[in-house]
């Protein structure tokens, strides 16, 4: 079945028939980290059939979105990755992020979250004009995901794993959405035990104020 498109002359309209397809924009959030193989995506988007996912690559790759590249030996193994046009997509990623997380509740039993997605939500909510003079490392344990952040000189970089030397280690759950949203204080997450740190307690004011849901 021919893919439906709208339409209409219009940017917005052409955004959409080209990345609008379900599961699309998800595709794109995992390559913002990274170059992925096929087998990693297929981890990264628990739930999205196999078939959809060969679709959606194929039609992101004929409108010049991804491209595929093969490792050097020994891997010899294809990744999928942005092209430039496909990079270009990052602000707009992050401003939608950020318009969704307003309104998002605690997760759903079923509901999954991935290490992509929890580095496109920290480099999504960073705000570098609360961090010009900072040098900062953070790690984020949330149950089996970890994390780390370093913010340097009004920038942030955003990596899967444990820090090597991390000023504050945050352990929490669904309750860093309250707090990176300002529905709870870091002395309130503290103090009723739905975020635990180690190291220099008093940076997560930092980075409350750093990584935060307007």
């Amino acid at each position: 079945m021919a893919k439906q498109g709208y339409g209409q002359y219009c940017g917005l309209a052409h955004a959409l028939d080209l990345v609008g397809q379900r599961w699309a924009m998800l595709i794109v959030r995992d390559l913002l980290v990274g170059p992925r193989r096929y087998t990693d995506l297929r981890q990264g988007l628990p739930g999205i059939p196999s078939n959809i996912l060969s679709t959606r690559l194929k039609e992101l790759e004929e409108a010049d979105v991804i491209t595929r590249r093969a490792l050097p030996r020994p891997s010899n193994a294809v990744v999928y990755e942005l092209t430039e046009y496909g990079q270009g997509l990052e602000e707009a990623m992050k401003s939608l992020g950020r318009w969704g997380a307003r309104t998002l509740r605690d997760p759903r039993p079923d509901d999954a979250i991935t290490i992509d997605s929890m580095v496109m939500a920290l480099r999504s909510t960073f705000h570098s004009e609360h961090a010009d003079s900072t040098d900062s490392t953070y790690e984020l344990r949330l149950g089996d995901i970890i994390l780390s952040a370093h913010v340097h000189d009004g920038a942030v970089d955003v990596r899967d794993g444990p820090a090597e030397a991390p000023d504050l280690v945050i352990i929490t759950g669904p309750a860093i959405k309250a707090l990176m949203a300002g529905e709870i204080s870091p002395a309130e997450a503290l103090e009723q035990g739905s975020v635990v740190v180690a190291g220099d307690a008093a940076l997560l004011e930092d980075f409350a104020r750093t990584f935060s849901i307007p």
